[in-house]
């Protein structure tokens, strides 16, 4: 008899070029609209076609907060992914693949495990339609109602005329059909969705609508993953919106062009991955000298140089901290969630126009690409705060005015009586440079004084950090921006065990909440660190502002996002341990494959991705 649970998970592998992301998509967009909470993150490679892509994606009558690390069904494309998966699958799970491209066997498969192959050039006579039918067979055997993917499939197709969406309909029939007349049902079944038709989502499209509900109406781009659907997706919605879309040259000329807008008024942003920045960093010190407002979004990739493309990593915090040369006051946020990447978004752009300074959106490919089900936001209250503005001259102008909160009145250009200077050498309340002929020491300081000033009020705008769980737990993991789910999840997975374990993960990285980050980790009573990245650039950032060193870390730099066992296994490892000693232990993903593979010598991985490797 099939078990029936609260989740399940389906793994869609094979190349580049196989169709694995249209697939997997128009599964989870189905699972979306049947009721269920949906997650799914799609780890592949950088090349066009070739290589090794495998979607994850997690299904739940409740809210499913990772990709998960179990696999109940795989979708295998191809052989390499049927040898690096399919001794993966649960009991009662089954292999769906196609026998026209290879012959998989049981051996080592585990119990009650099914092997369903569909010969699609009989049943079809197209191999381009064999995801199509995959997909039919998939839902037949999950026991899910297929009218969710039939929709989705006449609004993929809906360009293409009746020809297409017809047969790739009838493909879609006869993988049903076939999985129904030569396998039985499933194993592994999930409860029934709840019938609430939820949004489906990424990190990238959210920042993106909360941009441009925050009224944003500049953008200027270099393309760079993870950063690049950020850049597509605002160029869909651009013309509705009155949003004007820059692609430039480089990320030279994108972060420029945005404080140009930004100068003259305009909400603006760009967006960028961590070789980028590094190209913007000169530009943020021009934004900070000449006090214009400007949001750069830095969606972080394994590093360093061109480092790992398609990979996730939070290895770009101190890049961040340090961008440009010099001290001036600056704000990073890193949202947490889907919700976050939307009000953070609307929060930076007030934040850069009432400090007149640039904000840094930290995010990384894990938050940015993935694909996750939300309740939707509330567009009916959104904050629009941009700081004093002059809009009529009462006497001399002063642009950098000396003010008690270091927010001078700003001046658009064009408005009446209000001619400055706009410099990025260091300058007087006017405007004028001070180092032309002689540095004014006396001036400098003032000016810094009146810039740096805003720090303080600045960590007034920051709501405090908190704990979530038990307010006095055995141990705390702590962590930042996308780590925040996954240590949520393995929370509630250690009280399901018994054990004591709470969470405190930051989303205002700077100006740092000194005092209230050391009251927090003062009170507990053991700390562990969860970070996608090699030194713990975090828990630096804590020790040096707080003087308070987390004991123990858990951090994995593998490209791919920490997965709930891990984290699960080493915070129980502490808690039962109690280590007197730092404890630091870094954790990789089992693709299925030895340490020394290489594509070249695996005829399994095929010769068109071996040449693009």
């Amino acid at each position: 008899m099939p078990h029936t649970q609260t989740e399940l998970t389906v793994w869609i592998g094979g190349a580049a070029g196989d169709g694995i992301a249209s697939a997997g998509e128009s599964f989870a967009k189905a699972c979306s609209r049947s009721g269920y909470h949906v997650f799914a993150h799609n780890s592949y490679q950088s090349v066009i076609r070739g290589g090794h892509v495998c979607m994850h994606i997690r299904i739940g009558t409740h809210k499913v907060l990772t990709q998960g690390d179990e696999l109940d069904y795989l979708v295998a494309l191809n052989q390499d992914t049927f040898a690096r998966y399919a001794k993966r699958v649960m009991e009662g799970g089954a292999v769906f693949y196609n026998t026209d491209k290879f012959k998989a066997t049981g051996e080592g498969l585990k119990k009650d495990v099914q092997l369903i192959g569909l010969p699609v050039m009989e049943l079809i006579g197209n191999q381009q339609m064999q995801n199509t039918a995959l997909m039919g067979a998939l839902m037949q055997v999950l026991g899910l109602d297929p009218q969710a993917i039939r929709e989705l499939i006449k609004e993929r197709f809906l360009k293409k005329g009746e020809a297409v969406i017809t047969t790739n309909l009838e493909a879609f029939d006869k993988g049903m059909g076939h999985a129904r007349s030569h396998f039985t049902p499933g194993g592994i079944r999930i409860g029934s969705g709840d019938g609430k038709r939820r949004p489906l989502a990424g990190g990238n499209p959210m920042i993106g609508f909360g941009a441009l509900a925050a009224g944003c109406r500049f953008y200027s781009a270099y393309p760079m993953t993870p950063a690049s659907s950020l850049l597509h997706w605002l160029v869909t919605y651009a013309a509705k919106t009155g949003l004007l879309v820059k692609q430039c040259e480089d990320e030279i000329a994108s972060l420029n062009m945005a404080i140009g807008a930004g100068h003259v008024g305009v909400r603006a942003m760009t967006g960028t991955s961590g070789g980028g920045f590094a190209l913007m960093t000169e530009a943020v010190g021009e934004a900070a000298m000449t006090e214009t407002p400007v949001v750069i979004v830095e969606a972080q990739r394994g590093g360093p140089s061109t480092g790992l493309p398609t990979k996730s990593e939070q290895g770009d915090l101190f890049q961040l901290l340090g961008a440009s040369q010099g001290e001036f006051p600056k704000v990073i946020l890193a949202p947490r969630t889907l919700q976050e990447c939307y009000d953070m978004a609307i929060q930076a752009f007030n934040l850069a126009e009432q400090y007149q300074c640039p904000v840094m959106i930290a995010t990384d490919l894990y938050l940015a690409e993935r694909l996750e089900t939300f309740e939707g936001v509330d567009l009916n209250r959104i904050p629009i705060e941009r700081g004093p503005i002059v809009t009529q001259a009462n006497g001399a102008y002063r642009r950098f005015a000396d003010t008690p909160t270091g927010v001078s009145p700003r001046a658009l250009p064009g408005t009446q009586g209000t001619i400055f200077t706009a410099a990025t050498d260091e300058h007087d309340e006017d405007g004028i440079v001070i180092s032309d002929v002689y540095t004014n020491p006396a001036i400098r300081v003032k000016m810094m004084d009146k810039r740096m000033r805003k720090i303080g009020f600045l960590l007034k705008e920051f709501p405090k950090p908190q704990l979530d769980g038990p307010a006095h737990a055995d141990l705390t993991l702590v962590g930042w921006g996308s780590t925040y789910q996954v240590m949520l999840e393995a929370m509630e997975a250690l009280h399901k065990e018994g054990l004591n374990v709470n969470v405190l993960c930051l989303r205002y990285l700077w100006p740092f909440q000194t005092q209230e980050v050391r009251g927090l980790l003062e009170r507990c009573t053991m700390t562990m660190s969860v970070e996608a990245n090699y030194t713990g650039q975090l828990v630096k950032l804590i020790r040096m502002e707080t003087g308070i060193s987390i004991q123990h870390h858990l951090r994995k730099y593998d490209g791919e996002p920490f997965e709930l066992k891990q984290v699960v296994d080493q915070a129980r490892t502490i808690l039962k341990t109690k280590p007197a000693e730092s404890v630091t232990v870094s954790v990789v993903s089992d693709e299925g494959l030895p340490p020394d593979f290489s594509p070249v010598e695996n005829p399994a991985i095929g010769a068109e991705a071996a040449r693009q490797h």
